[in-house]
């Protein structure tokens, strides 16, 4: 069990036979009364956030997680992924996998959370390199302030980019924001 004094950003946790993860937290000592814990939580299976304060020494439940490295592979109504210690396959519903399918290219290596054998999340690098397959031509004007042009990459994903950049380019894409970064060498 974890005592609030363990606690930090992005400990998992169980709550109520659901596991949770740690998103902010703040230790509160009033000048009257007890000390207590004041935290936002986000539901690992749902995805909702809640704020939930926990009394100074409260204890809570280690999630019965586990974590698998794997390698993204394919996509054929499912997403298909290589264990990396067993070489076994893996078969992840969309539903699992959320707005992350945004940034899996293939041989990405990731981190799989499962919770009781289910897959709840997938944790991304932060950063990943995509090739460009739609580009529109830099218009001319309109380029007082920093502009920008939307791109699709590979994976579908489409990102706003300077006018530079051009169809053959590779880009660097930050997976937590989904902003560009940086050209990638070619």
């Amino acid at each position: 069990m974890y005592d609030t004094s363990q606690f930090r950003k992005g400990l998992k946790i169980e709550i109520e036979a659901q596991p949770w993860e740690i998103v902010d937290f703040q230790h509160v000592k009033p000048g009257k009364g007890s000390a207590f814990v004041r935290t936002r939580i986000k539901n690992l299976l749902t995805n909702n956030t809640i704020d939930r304060t926990f009394r100074s020494g409260d204890k809570v439940d280690i999630p019965n997680c586990e974590e698998i490295q794997a390698v993204y592979q394919y996509f054929d109504g499912a997403f298909h992924f290589m264990n990396l210690e067993s070489f076994e396959s893996l078969e992840v519903e969309p539903a699992a996998i959320g707005d992350t399918k945004n940034f899996l290219t293939e041989n990405l290596n990731v981190a799989i959370l499962l919770f009781r054998g289910r897959t709840i999340a997938i944790d991304l690098p932060n950063f990943i390199t995509a090739k460009i397959t739609h580009c529109q031509p830099a218009v001319q004007g309109n380029t007082a302030q920093g502009a920008t042009k939307p791109v699709t990459v590979e994976t579908g994903y489409v990102v706003q980019v300077p006018l530079y950049i051009t169809e053959k380019d590779v880009l660097k894409i930050d997976t937590r924001d989904g902003r560009y970064v940086e050209r990638v060498a070619r």
